[in-house]
C-alpha cells in the first residue's frame, strides 16, 4: 500500500474530539489538555506507521482501528498530562539518605504540621504576644539553642547556603585558614575552594593531605586572618597514616588570637550513632562544647528533616550573618520552617523512634527478617511459577554523604525471572503508577526493606504484579 494512502487513513483531530470518551474527558479537565493529547496520539501513530512503511510490514491500515488507537493512546495521554513529574517512590535500595531520592522522609508530625502552616495564613514573622512584626527564625531558635547548647541560630535553604552566607559575613575580603586534608568536594561539584571565593574570602591552606598541626593554623595567622575553618570529612574518611587538629586546639589558638573558629559539620547529627552500631560522627553538640563559635550543618541528613542549611553559634556572630544581604536570598519558607519545628520538637521529646531516618538506622535484625518474609511470601504469590523469591543477607548504606564506608547489615528479597531480566525488571518497575527502586546484584533484583515501611511492602507487591 502506497505511504500516501494509508497516511490519508489517519483520524482527524476533529473526528476524534466528538468520540464519546473524548468528549467526556474535556468536560472533566479542559479542552486544552485533551486537545494536545489527541494531537500527540495521531503524531505518534503517524511516526509508527511511517517507520512500518519504511521496512515494508503495513498491508492493510483500517480507518476504525486507527481511530480506536488514537482514542486509547489519547486517553493514557491525558492521564499522563494530570499526574505531577514530581511524586512518592518507594526506596527499596537500601539507601537510608538517597540524595537522588530526597533524602530524609518526614516524619508524620511535621507532615501535620506542614499542611496546618500551608492550609492558611500563619505567624510567620508576626509576633503574636507583642502584636507587632516578629522574626521567622524565632519560631526555632529556642529549639535549637535548647537542643545543641548555642547561643543563637538561623536556617537558611541548604547547608552549602549556610556555608557561603556565614564566611561572606564574618571573612569577605580577609583571610580563612583551612587544613589542605579539609578542601572537599560534595554532591553536585559543591567544592569548598570555589564556595569560599564566592564569599569573598580568601583561601589560605595549611599543613598537608593526610597531616595537619595547630603549628601550621598558628604560623599562617596575621593582622588579615578571619576565621579558622574546620570542615568535616562527611563524605569519606581517611586511614592510616593520618591526623587533624581538634576543635579544643583551634578554639585554643582562636581564642589566643582573637580569632572566631566555625565548623562545618554536613551531616548535622545530634545523637550518638553508635547505639545503631554505627561508626562514631561527631554531634552538634559536641562541637559546640569543645568551643566552636559558629557550627554549620544540614536538616535533611542524619538530623532527618527537611532540606536546610542550619548555623547554630555566638550571639554577637550570628547578628552579623543575619544583618548580611544575602541573608534574605538564602531564608527558608513557611513549610521548610514548619517541618523542622515538628522534627525539632520530636529531639526535644526524645521521641526519635518517630523521625523515619532513626527509625530506618536503628531497625533490628528481627524486625527486617520479619518484613523479609512478609514481602517474599507476597510476592512469591505474585510471581508464582515465571520465578524465584529468596531472602538473602546483605548491606545497606547510609548514603546522602553521611557515614561513607558505614555497612548495615540488612536484609533483601531477591527476584528472579524467567523470562525478564533485572534491568527490563527494573526499568519496568520505575515506570510503575508507584515508582519501584531497587537495586541489582549477581543478576538479581533486590528489594532491600530496611528503607520500606509497612505500606511499601503491600505498594511494592502490587506494582511487581501490575508491571508482570
Amino acid at each position: 500500500m502506497e505511504k500516501n494512502q494509508v497516511l490519508r487513513k489517519l483520524p482527524k483531530v476533529g473526528d476524534l474530539l466528538d468520540e464519546t470518551p473524548i468528549k467526556d474527558l474535556m468536560e472533566k479537565y479542559g479542552k486544552w489538555a485533551v486537545v494536545n493529547a489527541v494531537r500527540r496520539s495521531i503524531d505518534e501513530i503517524r511516526r509508527s506507521l511511517e517507520e512500518s512503511l519504511e521496512r515494508g510490514f503495513v498491508d492493510v491500515v483500517e480507518e476504525e482501528g486507527m481511530k480506536k488507537i488514537a482514542v486509547e493512546r489519547a486517553l493514557r495521554l491525558v492521564d499522563e498530562y494530570r499526574s505531577y513529574n514530581l511524586k512518592k517512590v518507594i526506596n527499596a535500595t537500601g539507601v537510608v539518605l538517597h540524595t537522588n531520592l530526597g533524602r530524609a522522609p518526614l516524619p508524620e508530625e511535621a507532615l501535620k504540621n506542614i499542611l496546618d502552616v500551608a492550609s492558611g495564613y500563619s505567624n510567620l514573622e508576626y509576633d503574636l504576644m507583642e502584636g507587632s512584626r516578629g522574626e521567622r527564625y524565632a519560631h526555632i531558635r529556642e529549639l535549637l539553642c535548647e537542643i545543641t547548647g548555642a547561643e543563637d541560630t538561623m536556617v537558611v535553604n541548604n547547608n552549602a547556603g549556610a556555608v557561603l552566607l556565614t564566611l561572606s559575613a564574618l571573612a569577605a575580603g580577609r583571610e580563612v585558614i583551612i587544613s589542605r586534608g579539609q578542601l572537599v568536594e560534595i554532591g553536585g561539584s559543591f567544592r569548598v575552594p570555589d564556595v569560599m571565593a564566592q564569599s569573598g574570602a580568601r583561601l589560605v591552606e595549611v599543613g598537608t593531605t593526610n597531616k595537619t598541626h595547630v603549628e601550621d593554623y598558628e604560623r599562617a595567622i596575621n593582622e588579615n586572618t578571619a576565621l579558622l575553618l574546620k570542615v568535616h570529612t562527611s563524605n569519606f574518611r581517611f586511614v592510616g597514616f593520618w591526623s587533624e587538629v581538634a576543635i579544643e586546639q583551634l578554639k585554643a589558638l582562636g581564642l589566643k588570637y582573637g580569632i572566631p573558629v566555625m565548623e562545618d559539620l554536613g551531616s548535622g547529627v545530634l545523637v550518638d550513632v553508635r547505639k545503631f552500631g554505627l561508626p562514631p560522627e561527631p554531634t552538634v553538640q559536641e562541637s559546640i562544647r569543645a568551643g566552636a563559635d559558629i557550627v554549620t550543618f544540614s536538616g535533611d541528613k542524619l538530623l532527618g528533616g527537611p532540606q536546610a542549611g542550619i548555623i547554630v553559634g555566638r550571639k554577637e556572630l550570628l547578628e552579623r550573618i543575619k544583618r548580611h544581604p544575602l541573608t534574605r536570598a538564602l531564608r527558608i519558607d513557611k513549610l521548610t520552617l514548619s517541618a523542622l519545628e515538628a522534627v525539632l520538637k520530636l529531639y526535644r521529646s526524645e521521641s526519635l523512634d518517630r523521625i523515619p531516618v532513626i527509625k530506618m538506622l536503628s531497625k533490628s535484625q528481627e524486625d527486617m527478617e520479619k518484613d523479609a518474609r512478609q514481602l517474599a511470601a507476597e510476592l512469591q504469590k505474585v510471581v508464582r511459577e515465571r520465578g524465584t523469591v529468596e531472602i538473602i543477607d546483605d548491606v545497606s548504606q547510609v548514603g546522602g554523604g553521611s557515614l561513607p564506608g558505614a555497612e548495615l547489615p540488612t536484609k533483601a528479597v531477591a527476584l528472579s525471572l524467567r523470562e525478564t531480566g533485572p534491568e527490563e525488571l527494573a526499568e519496568r518497575l520505575r515506570k510503575a503508577r508507584i515508582p519501584v527502586i531497587g537495586r541489582i546484584k549477581k543478576d538479581r533484583f533486590l528489594l532491600d526493606v530496611r528503607t520500606m515501611s509497612e505500606e511499601d511492602l503491600k505498594t511494592a507487591v502490587e506494582m511487581v504484579g501490575s508491571v508482570l
